[in-house]
């Protein structure tokens, strides 16, 4: 789909320090391009309250597949209301997980049918996509240390194994589209991996 704008993605296990980047990019951009940050699931009325019900750690008993469609719900909200409306404007919209996150966890992690999903994430989003997707790789040992002093959500509750199939997942996906999704080691310092990020960046713009 042509737009005007330009779409970048941030992916990676939890505790990858997608969170730290977006908030470098977003002061780097600004002023510079006319940006909008949002993050997934969330970013609209409807999506946030999608995200407090995936990521509640009560909800124990929301099955893998319900879980897929649920995210899907939450992205086709983002998307028609948020998303394609701004990179028709023009803007420089960066994402804190999209798309790859379905395939990655729900796929990957959980064991349902890649090709199902790629279905279900082509519906949801009408056909929209990153141009970019910086996707920040680390050990999911590392991400468990990043994140001890944090309550888990729901998903961060699944554990290491979870994690590592999670970031196996990635890694391959990352394999089979190098030209979009660009790998980034998550382990260096958080000066290295922001200038990893806008050397990726400074092409796309």
């Amino acid at each position: 789909m042509k737009t005007n704008g330009k779409f970048i993605s941030l992916e990676g296990i939890d505790g990858c320090g997608k969170t730290t980047l977006r908030d470098q990019l977003s002061d780097y951009l600004q002023g510079k391009y006319e940006i909008l940050m949002l993050r997934e699931p969330g970013g609209t009325e409807v999506s946030e309250k999608i995200r407090e019900m995936l990521l509640d750690v009560r909800n124990v008993g929301i099955r893998p597949h319900t879980e897929a469609f649920l995210y899907a719900a939450s992205r086709s909200q983002l998307v028609e209301e948020v998303i394609l409306p701004a990179l028709q404007e023009g803007k420089v919209v960066i994402a804190d997980r999209f798309m790859d996150s379905t395939i990655a966890y729900q796929g990957y992690g959980r064991g349902i049918d890649i090709e199902f999903l790629k279905v279900l994430n082509l519906l949801c989003t009408g056909g929209v996509k990153p141009e970019l997707t910086l996707l920040l790789d680390i050990e999911p040992e590392e991400g468990q240390r990043r994140r001890d002093q944090q309550a888990p959500d729901r998903l961060e509750n699944e554990g290491v194994e979870f994690q590592r199939r999670v970031r196996e997942g990635y890694l391959e996906m990352q394999k089979n589209e190098p030209e979009r999704i660009k790998l980034i080691n998550g382990g260096t310092g958080i000066i290295e991996v922001r200038e990893q990020a806008l050397q990726y960046l400074s092409v796309l713009l």
